[in-house]
């Protein structure tokens, strides 16, 4: 068989009906300009604009329906934008799954959980009291105004209060506090589990540990 080197050997020949299409550099930054950001280019944004890390970023911009809901906790809610990060990979998209729904299904919307992570922020609430607030979340229409307030959950941020349940507990546990001023210091612990014992969960962590050790001495 004789070889086919050239194009008239395959009998190829212009279509005499199409006409030449022209691309003009005009045209190509409009399609460009028209596009939709690339799941590279917006991971990449993420990182610069928001400080997530590489991991972070990929979970975030893995659908185009999430990145957008993250963005508008950020922008809602007024936080910082890890930890609306936190809590849009870790409570929520796990809320998802564990109910097999897809992020168009979810019951809570980002505005709902923009109110919930303001309450962290402004330390209403404590991280472990708003894990609490974001099941009833989930279960309910209402707000986390509502929920803190009808469930009586604000934090307690009396330093006067968190004194004198201190005080009590020192008092009442001489054995424990010998033990810790001999050098035992895993035992800061048991006071600060008894201290979020007696408040139900609802004294500032950060106040408790503070209080702590200035009278541990």
């Amino acid at each position: 068989m004789r070889s086919k080197e050239e194009a008239n050997d395959y009998r190829y020949f212009p279509d005499p009906d199409l006409l030449p299409v022209e691309i003009t550099d005009e045209l190509r930054e409009q399609v460009k300009a028209d596009l939709p950001e690339l799941p590279a280019v917006k991971k990449q944004r993420f990182i610069e604009q928001y400080g997530q890390d590489n991991e972070a970023a990929t979970i975030l911009t893995s659908s185009r329906q999430l990145a957008d809901f993250y963005e508008a906790v950020v922008k809602e809610s007024n936080c910082e934008a890890k930890l609306c990060s936190n809590w849009v990979s870790g409570n929520f998209i796990g809320a998802l799954n564990k109910a097999n729904l897809e992020i168009t299904e979810s019951p809570i919307s980002s505005e709902r959980l923009a109110g919930l992570l303001k309450r962290i922020a402004d330390n209403t609430i404590s991280g472990k009291i708003a894990k609490q607030v974001f099941d009833a979340l989930w279960e309910s229409d209402l707000s986390a105004d509502d929920i803190i307030d009808q469930q009586g959950l604000k934090q307690i941020t009396d330093s006067g209060a968190i004194e004198a349940i201190i005080d009590k507990i020192i008092a009442d546990n001489p054995g424990q506090v010998q033990q810790y001023l001999s050098g035992k210091d895993k035992l800061f612990g048991f006071f600060v589990g008894q201290v979020m014992k007696q408040t139900q969960g609802k004294a500032n962590p950060g106040e408790v540990n503070k209080m702590l050790k200035g009278k541990l001495v």
